[in-house]
Formats: structure tokens, C-alpha cells, sequence
């Protein structure tokens, strides 16, 4: 059985993912995330995409923690 994954978005920062997940970018590259944690980008301004490098921080991103919907997709 695998491990539950959660997904946690924080306030004016990334998406931080717990448990085992699999990233695959838009080459077709495969990578399987390490640790019990990463953290996603999500202000566009991380110099290593997809993973956040702290950069919102310098870039004054602001977005809420709140889902609006959850769609399957």
C-alpha cells in the first residue's frame, strides 16, 4: 500500500508535498522527491522549477493558502 501524500499550500510562499510523489517535468524527465518533504514553486521566480528556492520571498509574491476548488483531473 502506498503512502498517503498531503499537500499543504502556504501563505505567499510554495506547495509544500509530504509523502513519496513523483515530479515529471514537461520533457518527459522523472524525478522521485527524497525526504519526508518538498516544496513546489509557485511564484515562477525559483531558479531550480519546479522546486521553490525561496525566491518569493525577494519577489513580494503574495497568494493565499486557501483552496478555492478541488478538481480530479
Amino acid at each position: 500500500m502506498s503512502e498517503k501524500v498531503e499537500i499543504k499550500a502556504m501563505e505567499n510562499g510554495p506547495l509544500l508535498i509530504s509523502g513519496q510523489a513523483t515530479v515529471t517535468d514537461t520533457d518527459g524527465n522523472v524525478s522521485e522527491t527524497q525526504g519526508s518533504m518538498v516544496a513546489l514553486c509557485r511564484c515562477g521566480q525559483s531558479a531550480n522549477k519546479p522546486f521553490c528556492d525561496g525566491s518569493h520571498k525577494n519577489a513580494g509574491f503574495e497568494a493565499s493558502e486557501t483552496l478555492i476548488t478541488l478538481q480530479s483531473v
